[in-house]
């Protein structure tokens, strides 16, 4: 599973041109889910999550995590992260998982995410959405927590 992290000061999701999910201050995560990932990937992915230190201290430095700050956490699914850009003028998408496998991961990581943190908006699995961020910063992270993490 691979999180897409960017530190915002706000961010949003809508579908059909309601909002679905919004965050103030906090981390908007881009999630693409790879074959074989489980429901242990995305236990991972939300530990790194909630504990990669990208916030600053009061020195300045990036010493403290979503976890310590209680801000927001906005998990969209999005499917084109697992493209494989590597050769060729189009991206081919074998890594990633199928839709019905990669849907249930991503319900999991969502639920997973609700119970260890407070505040927590998500996107829908499949939906054409529109995400408006502010990248705070700017602060973008790749995170990955591979299918056969523990």
């Amino acid at each position: 599973m691979i999180g897409l992290l960017q530190r915002v000061s706000h961010a949003e999701v809508c579908v059909d041109g309601e909002s679905i999910g919004a965050i103030g201050r906090g981390l908007l995560v881009l999630v693409g889910v790879e074959r074989g990932d489980t429901a242990a990937s995305g236990e991972r992915l939300i530990e790194r999550l909630l504990g990669y230190r990208v916030f600053a201290d009061n020195a300045g430095l990036m010493n403290h995590s979503l976890a310590q700050t209680g801000g927001g956490l906005l998990l969209v699914p999005q499917f084109t992260l697992m493209a494989d850009t590597r050769k060729g003028t189009r991206p081919g998408f074998s890594a990633a998982a199928e839709p019905g496998p990669a849907a249930t991961a991503f319900r999991s990581l969502v639920d997973t995410a609700r119970q260890r943190h407070p505040h927590v908006a998500a996107g829908w699995f499949g939906a054409d959405m529109q995400v408006s961020l502010c990248n705070d910063g700017p602060v973008t992270f790749w995170l990955s927590a591979p299918p056969d993490s523990k």
